[in-house]
């Protein structure tokens, strides 16, 4: 056993996978964080955490099913000359969630502004009693329900090219594990980034619609290196973020 732990293809094994997991795990961690910022202030930590622990239980589970997983790629059915199998279905209704979800809350950033639609405002009246336990178990759980969609889509994306790296079970299960202590440590930072600056998250939810067509183009066998997509999105962040710092020594100058 510790000669397996000490192999050196073990450890770069499992820091390769779990790097790239975090990687991967990205966009699960903004749509998160998008979700959570409409919430209480006092549910939203609750949500990110029950978003990722959600992650890591699906992840957990479809990598002790790798029979199942992997049968997910046997054909179906075809349409249109285009073979299509489990996997390709799931990443197909997934993208065309995430392109409604991402859509949909740009439009309420950007045109809806002043509406608040589907958004919480703590400034608002509180309602006391069984109505705004409900009011809130409703809201709680319909954003639980939006996160355990997409990390579903995301965890078969993620433990299908989890398999196509590491032979293991073991390393990959503890890749997972170091991923999501990661993502849980980074979400909540990035969460309230995201919400102190509204062009960051106009600019993840553009992110998102791009994972989301991108997925569309995995079910379709239309393979679109993701480090393209990474690139890019790196690149609008600094660009963003030199933004950022602009407009703050602009508004101290004005101070």
């Amino acid at each position: 056993m510790l000669e397996f732990l000490l192999d050196p293809n073990t450890i770069i094994a499992f820091l390769t996978l779990a790097a790239l997991e975090i990687v991967l795990g990205i966009d699960n961690i903004i749509f998160i964080s998008v979700i959570a910022n409409r919430l209480p202030a006092e549910m939203r930590d609750q949500v990110r955490r029950f978003g990722l622990m959600f992650a890591l239980v699906t992840r957990v589970l479809l990598l002790l099913s790798l029979s199942w997983v992997m049968g997910l790629t046997e054909t179906l059915f075809t349409a249109f000359k285009q073979e299509i199998s489990g996997r390709d279905l799931i990443l197909f209704i997934g993208g065309l969630f995430l392109l409604w979800k991402a859509s949909k809350e740009i439009y309420l950033e950007v045109e809806a502004e002043e509406e608040h639609v589907d958004s919480y405002d703590d400034s608002k009246p509180v309602i006391s009693g069984a109505a705004a336990t409900a009011a809130k178990a409703k809201v709680f759980w319909g954003a639980v329900i939006q996160i355990g969609i997409l990390d579903i889509v995301f965890s078969l994306d993620s433990v299908i090219t989890a398999v196509g790296l590491v032979d293991d079970v073991s390393i990959m299960i503890a890749a997972v594990l170091a991923s999501i202590a990661v993502m849980l440590y980074a979400a909540k930072p990035i969460g309230d980034f995201v919400h102190r600056h509204p062009s960051i998250k106009v600019l993840a939810l553009s992110f998102l619609t791009i994972v989301g067509l991108v997925l569309i183009a995995e079910s379709l066998d239309v393979h679109i290196p993701k480090g393209y997509v990474y690139f890019a999105m790196a690149f609008s962040l600094f660009v963003e973020f030199l933004n950022i710092r602009a407009r703050s020594k602009k508004n101290n100058l004005n101070a």
